[in-house]
């Protein structure tokens, strides 16, 4: 028996729509959903345990979205034909996902939960990433797991000055926003994205559009919920409480903390001190108490201390290492740091440290997409490495994290638009965080910039980045710039913001609580454009502009457009010629065929190497013109002629003929020439009679006069 469907729809007001389905697909999961739009169609499911391991005290949440490439009818790439481990725009979409869902589950729900998207289909015109948020969400509002504040995700894009939701791929390329939205009807919970230079009233005006859109959306899963039955919540154990417990640890570590706060001190020095009051705090309990309930003095410690360092703030203005709200961090920045990298750069704010590096290259090493949603390449790419050192703590290095492939993407976005379009390197840019201690993400956009400017790109503009906070009770509220990590861990928002002295480049904001308020959202930006400013000052003072060249030992690029058919003769029989160019000059050399051109790329440290190329090439592809004199040399002596090559084309030969040497009768071509003589000649084209070209001495030497008949 086909099982009963449930279906509801979404109309995009454009004539485009978006369908939620349920009843068919995976009916074992705790909820399952198909969204579709055009032919994309996105599963999504959620499971959760129905009990919670014991001594967990968080949500074990797992977002997973997954592409197929049967989905776009292609086969994964490479040896192994399988879908192997998520890319990183597949990490990029389950982290957008994330970290919308994981704050509105509540508090002391702690079972092993799972939601689960996959690409089942794809549609080059529909983007899947934007419907990812709305499938999960849509998933668990069909499921009996408590999450009551359902949420959807939509992304938005300004193109010719209108604002537009989901737009395709190729709509997207000639948009100045490029903006992901999360929210719940109530409010806005996530926002990251990019844009070229937009103002901040701009930004909000963006955010708020979205929002109205994911509304509409959010209003379809609960009619899809009423017509599915809406399941009644499952019952679950809570975290344990003991409000004696509690009131013991308050009394006994809230002043200490309190006082320990409004001092202000360094990150290890303040840990230490909290930790003795710790100490202090557990010495209160027998060893029985502790190790009944040991687990709940600990919470209750955490809890204590996160009231107190906030009550600080909303009561004194005074933050953790005793800035005021809008005060940034100590900044020094340095560049040329390393002598033989390509480009290079410090910047440490505060207990902050990114160390930045650029490598030039050719189109060789961009970086391949290859994806069932997305095939291009990148010319510009940021990687970003966190290591456990860098917060003075020794952990298993498990390869690259989805932090740092997102932290990564955010500051690689921030850059991006600033590299010139005419740029003919490929570049890459490697941030090293050697201390963290707060918006390591941020440090990596100011070190970022000056490396790529000490490497002689030709940015358009510098680029900085701040990292803001937000500590509210629901009446009074303090945005606090440049937030330090327990900030971050403690506080209600962490709200990066990019770009120029002109205007806004990148943005990654997620919010803790429900119901922020538009006029907060713009006031930490006004006081982000504020700290970014003095941060972009601190960036300029130390390199203003970038380098005029790249360093001596870096490799300079030079392009050359050659016509399709001349292709084959540099590459040579089997690469033969290319690769011998390459070997002698010690250069290196990319040839890409475009638009029946071929388009090359010689990359090399030494300028005669360079030139050498260039001269092959220009010897390849020289090609003579009628009537006009050409310098020669002789190469070669024949009884009929002089074989001569042309000296501005080397390799280039072309007979010529003991007729065309001189006027007069030429009995030996040694009469007039020898080898190594060098000469003019004119062109005279193609020999009609031989169908070989044609080279002439004597037609640039005066004609000697007649001489009359003798009677």
């Amino acid at each position: 028996m086909i099982p009963q469907l449930f279906v509801e729809k979404i109309d995009l007001g454009d004539g485009r729509s978006i369908t939620i389905e349920t009843g068919r697909l995976a009916k074992q999961a705790d909820g399952s959903v198909v969204v579709r739009m055009g032919d994309t169609m996105i599963l999504a499911t959620a499971v959760s345990a129905r009990t919670s391991n014991p001594g967990v005290d968080f949500l074990p949440l797992t977002v997973d979205y997954r592409e197929k490439f049967a989905a776009a009818g292609r086969f994964p790439g490479g040896f192994f034909k399988r879908e192997a481990r998520p890319s990183d725009s597949e990490v990029l979409t389950m982290r957008l996902v994330d970290r919308v869902l994981r704050p509105l589950f509540p508090d002391d729900y702690h079972a092993e939960t799972q939601v689960m998207i996959q690409l089942m289909s794809h549609d080059e015109e529909v983007m899947p990433d934007a419907l990812a948020g709305l499938a999960a969400s849509a998933a668990l509002a069909v499921s009996d797991i408590p999450f009551y504040n359902l949420i959807s995700e939509v992304r938005v894009a300004r193109i010719d000055g209108k604002l537009v939701i989901n737009p395709s791929r190729e709509e997207l390329e000639k948009s100045d926003i490029d903006m992901m939205i999360g929210a719940s009807m109530d409010s806005v919970a996530m926002v990251e994205g990019e844009m070229k230079e937009i103002s901040e009233a701009e930004m909000i005006e963006a955010i708020k559009f979205a929002h109205e859109a994911i509304k509409v959306q959010i209003q379809a899963q609960y009619r899809l919920q009423e017509a599915f039955g809406k399941k009644e919540i499952r019952t679950y154990e809570g975290e344990r409480e003991n409000e004696e417990i509690y009131a013991k640890v308050k009394a006994a570590a809230y002043d200490k903390i309190y006082a320990i706060a409004k001092v202000g001190s360094a990150k290890h020095e303040r840990g230490a001190a909290f930790a003795e009051v710790k100490e202090e705090v557990k010495a209160l309990f027998t060893e029985e108490e502790l190790a009944a309930d040991g687990d709940l003095v600990s919470k209750y410690f955490y809890k204590t201390n996160k009231e107190a360092v906030r009550n600080v703030v909303l009561e004194l203005g005074v933050r953790l290492d005793g800035r005021k709200t809008t005060d940034i961090r100590p900044i020094w920045c340095e560049t040329d740091y390393l002598p033989r990298v390509h480009g290079s750069s410090l910047f440490t704010r505060g207990e902050t440290q990114a160390l930045a590096t650029v490598t030039l290259g050719t189109s060789r090493e961009a970086n391949q997409i290859d994806s069932p949603s997305e095939q291009g390449e990148e010319k510009f790419y940021l990687h970003y490495n966190f290591p456990p050192f860098s917060t003075g703590e020794a952990k298993p290095l498990r390869g690259t994290s989805r932090r740092e492939v997102g932290h990564g993407n955010l500051a690689q976005r921030a850059l991006k638009n600033m590299i010139p379009a005419d740029c003919p390197y490929t570049i890459r840019v490697v941030s090293e965080v050697l201390e963290s201690n707060g918006s390591s993400s941020m440090a990596t956009v100011c070190a970022g910039t000056m490396a790529l400017m000490d490497a002689g790109v030709q940015m358009v503009k510098p680029v900085s980045g701040i990292a803001m906070g937000l500590i509210t009770d629901g009446e009074k509220f303090a945005v606090l710039s440049d937030i330090l990590g327990d900030e971050d861990h403690l506080g209600d928002m962490d709200f990066k913001v990019t770009g120029t002295a002109d205007g806004i480049t990148a943005c990654q904001m997620d919010i803790k609580i429900d119901g922020l308020r538009y006029d907060i959202m713009e006031q930490a930006l006004a006081q982000a454009r504020d700290g970014r400013l003095h941060i972009l000052g601190k960036l300029t003072e130390t390199i203003a502009a970038p380098r005029a060249d790249v360093k001596a030992h870096s490799p300079k690029i030079i392009t050359r457009t050659i016509p399709g058919n001349f292709i084959g003769a540099l590459i040579g029989p089997g690469g033969k010629v290319i690769q011998e160019l390459q070997k002698a000059t010690g250069t290196t050399i990319v040839i890409n065929e475009v638009d029946e051109q071929g388009v090359i790329e010689i990359l090399g440290t030494d300028p005669a190497g360079i030139e050498a190329v260039l001269a092959k090439i220009q010897s390849i592809t020289f090609k003579p013109q009628m009537g006009e004199a050409y310098e020669v040399k002789v190469i070669k002596m024949l009884d009929f002629g002089a074989v001569v090559e042309y000296t501005a084309a080397p390799g280039n030969e072309v007979l010529l003929h003991v007729s065309e040497l001189a006027w007069e009768r030429t009995e030996n071509v040694t009469d007039v020439v020898n080898m190594g003589d060098v000469f003019q000649v004119k062109y005279l084209g193609l020999d009609p009679k031989t169908r070989k070209e044609k080279v002439s001495r004597k037609a640039l030497l005066p004609r000697p006069p007649r001489e009359e008949k003798k009677e």
